[in-house]
């Protein structure tokens, strides 16, 4: 008998059978069996498992006719020999010590069940699992959902380790649909008596690239939406019967998330909509308390509160209208002691109307740059998406604030009215906005010889006050939209940098540099940049490039005559992008690394064989070469337009 019995449905995925099966051969633990479990496959995926077959006795497989992913992973349960269980979808991959770890940890705690932290697998690019992230930050032994609450978005198979006597003896089986994991996996929890939570990766969670062939890709489809729809009613049943507490949690996840899919359907399908899946939709909303639909902003509690009602046509208009930025309530206050704010729209009732929770500044620049030596800028603040005309008159403030010593340096306060004004939005139509305009000045006289001493870094904040409002934030926005970086200035041997992170935040960072960029161009689809260091030092130079998302790196010549230095950069000689934004770190190495300052204004923006790429600079004032690919999140560049 082995220790784990492995369980891999699979369907039509030629490209990845081969690596999951690999990941899982490579185990540190060793004793384990292989259960793969082709759901009538139409490609070569079971010809590539019959060879690792043969050259693995470990690995064995399972054929059926297309009957789904639940069936199969019945089927594989029931030829599993092992004393736990494990399951892995053949597009996925496992980290090579994740079998040892989960299985060790039952072995210590006699838990149940024992699961762990996973990365979403992009392009060859590992990020967290933000359904994780939280649940996982830190190791926890013979826990349970009802004292870890967090483990609610743990509503995944195959990150976990099931002791089999545990689930037969729960008696666990899947539905044969689509979303047959999530009642399966918190049946699991609720029903355990101890879980053991780990905070290391053990597993990688594939996001595919093709179209239409994963069922998260499909979401919309009405088969697809009815399934996701039994499985958050069936999960929905068991919490309210076995774990009444965390209901409230499962319904806020579940309006945010599976709710904004079924709102984007059947606006989608209008009048037209299936009157079953409806039916399916209410029967679930009947029961989400008060709480849970004050969880959600007010702009998807809307849309939520006309599909529960069934105004389908109300829905539709309110879909595009969100979907196209229109949809901009006005914000009003009752209560004198006790103020409370709500947003107002004839579709939805007072009741659910309340948004004193969800108000904050937006809080963006129009310009920035250097007039006779003072930086000086323009721009504008909102209370979200609402329609402020009501709250008349506010003052705001503009400050900066260092972040190691919480020193503030105070830039303007103004009484302002809010205008309307149209925006342009990163990869999409102009948006009207109403906002409070504010204008700030920075000189760096303001800075006294200690702050410059201390080569910091300061962030840029606003504040709105007034009639019982008082939301501060930092100023942020779109990161590759406008306004341009300035270019920095020098003063009294230290360099002010005005930089943006790469959220769109504002700030100025004090620094000294060791080499500095005077000129930074595009000839001929080459990077070319010329500038002076300080220290030639004795070796030869070297430019290193180095992509922030894994450590790759890659390296150019660099000539040096003296201090003066310059190099070109072939742009389509760049490594592919990995993601749908690659970051590059330049950095010229001499023996020890040197990042050069840039103090050129130019950005420029280049498409070199379909490949886009700005080069700008990073969060130091330093060079960054970017590179966007068109998808999911992906914006366009300044001077490149692009539909979404």
């Amino acid at each position: 008998m082995p220790v784990l019995s492995v369980i891999v449905p699979f369907y039509n995925v030629e490209k990845y059978i081969g690596p999951c099966l690999d990941s899982i051969a490579a185990q540190t633990l060793a004793d384990l069996e292989v259960i793969c479990v082709d759901d009538g496959s139409a490609d070569g995926g079971p010809d590539l498992v019959l060879a690792r077959q043969a050259d693995d006795p470990r690995i064995s497989l399972v054929r059926q006719p297309n009957h789904g992913v639940g069936r199969a992973r019945n089927v594989g349960v029931s030829r599993a020999g092992g004393r736990y269980l494990a399951f892995v979808d053949g597009d996925d991959t496992v980290p090579r010590d994740a079998f040892r770890r989960l299985v060790s940890s039952l072995e210590s705690s006699g838990s149940d069940l024992a699961c762990g932290n996973v990365m979403r697998l992009h392009n060859n690019l590992l990020v967290p699992s933000w359904a994780h992230r939280q649940a996982f930050a830190r190791p926890i032994v013979a826990t349970h959902i009802t004292r870890h609450p967090l483990l609610i978005r743990d509503r995944m198979l195959w990150n976990k380790v099931y002791r089999r006597s545990f689930w037969d003896g729960l008696g666990l089986s899947f539905p044969e649909r689509m979303y047959e994991d999530q009642p399966v996996a918190m049946a699991a929890h609720v029903g355990a008596r101890a879980v053991d939570v780990l905070a290391r990766v053990v597993y990688h969670w594939r996001q595919r690239d093709e179209p239409g062939t994963s069922i998260t890709q499909r979401c919309l489809e009405p088969g697809n939406l009815r399934d996701r729809l039994l499985s958050v009613l069936e999960t929905s049943a068991l919490l309210e019967k076995g774990a009444p507490r965390l209901k409230p949690d499962f319904d806020r996840d579940t309006l945010d998330i599976d709710m904004a899919v079924a709102v984007e359907a059947v606006a989608a399908m209008g009048p037209a909509a299936d009157p079953g899946l409806i039916d399916l939709i209410v029967r679930y909303l009947d029961g989400v308390s008060r709480e849970a639909w004050q969880s959600i902003p007010f702009e998807h509690r809307l849309q939520v509160h006309l599909l529960h009602r069934r105004r389908l046509d109300e829905l539709a208009d309110a879909f595009r209208q969100a979907r196209d930025g229109r949809l901009q309530p006005r914000v009003s206050a009752t209560g004198v002691l006790r103020r409370r704010w709500y947003g107002r729209h004839p579709w939805l009732p007072s009741d659910l109307s309340e948004v004193s929770d969800e108000l904050g500044v937006a809080a963006r620049l129009v310009s920035l740059d250097w007039r006779d030596g003072v930086l000086t800028g323009v721009g504008r603040v909102a209370v979200g998406r609402f329609d402020v005309g009501e709250l008349r008159r506010l003052r705001v403030r503009v400050w900066m604030r260092e972040r190691k010593t919480g020193e503030i340096v105070r830039l303007s306060a103004a009484e302002t009215r809010p205008t309307w004004e149209s925006v342009e939005r990163e990869g999409g139509a102009p948006v009207a906005e109403h906002a409070f305009p504010f204008r700030f000045a920075f000189d760096p006289a303001m800075l006294s010889a200690a702050q410059l001493a201390r080569r910091g870094h300061w962030d840029l904040y606003v504040q709105l006050r007034g009639r019982g409002l008082k939301l501060d934030g930092r100023v942020a926005g779109p990161r590759w939209s406008p306004p341009l970086i300035p270019a920095p200035r020098r003063r009294a041997g230290v360099w002010l940098v005005p930089v943006r992170n790469f959220r769109g935040v504002w700030g100025l960072r004090l620094r000294t540099a060791q080499a500095v960029i005077g000129e930074c161009r595009v000839d001929d689809g080459d990077l070319v940049f010329s500038g002076e260091i300080s220290d030639v030092g004795d070796g030869d130079p070297v430019l290193r490039l180095r992509r922030r998302s894994d450590g790759e790196e890659m390296y150019f010549p660099v000539a040096l005559a003296g201090q003066d230095f310059h190099a070109r950069v072939p742009l389509a000689d760049i490594d592919e992008s990995v993601g749908t934004v690659s970051c590059w770190e330049v950095v010229i190495d001499q023996g020890k690394p040197i990042r050069p300052l840039v103090r050129t204004r130019q950005r420029p923006v280049a498409t070199v064989a379909d490949r886009r790429f700005l080069v700008d600079r990073a969060e130091d004032g330093c060079l960054l070469v970017a590179e966007r690919l068109p998808g999911d999140g992906a914006k366009r560049l300044p001077g490149v337009r692009r539909r979404r």
